[in-house]
């Protein structure tokens, strides 16, 4: 399995978490993202955290201060995928 790169460093600051987050969900059980980045992806990590619980792993590859790389892999099939439903709380 490839793993998919993405600088963030080339996408709108506005659009770059959505991004990565829609990258991350298309990937297959097993799969990468390699993260390049300005700076430390921290509040990134704690978005996917609370988005992605149990689904992903964060690997720093790089850790500045020019560049920042990080593995962000999928380990777990999303809920849905797993067949459970949403509890609704969600809005």
């Amino acid at each position: 399995m490839t793993d998919i790169n993405i600088d963030a460093r080339t996408i709108e600051p506005h659009d770059r978490h959505r991004a990565i987050l829609a990258a991350f969900d298309g990937l297959a059980l097993g799969g990468a993202l390699i993260l390049a980045a300005d700076h430390d992806p921290r509040p990134l990590f704690h978005q996917m955290n609370a988005l992605r619980r149990d689904e992903l792993d964060w690997t720093y590859l790089e850790t500045g201060p020019d560049t920042w790389r990080v593995r962000i892999g999928r380990i777990a099939k999303a809920p849905s995928e797993r067949g459970a439903s949403c509890c609704g709380s969600c809005g």
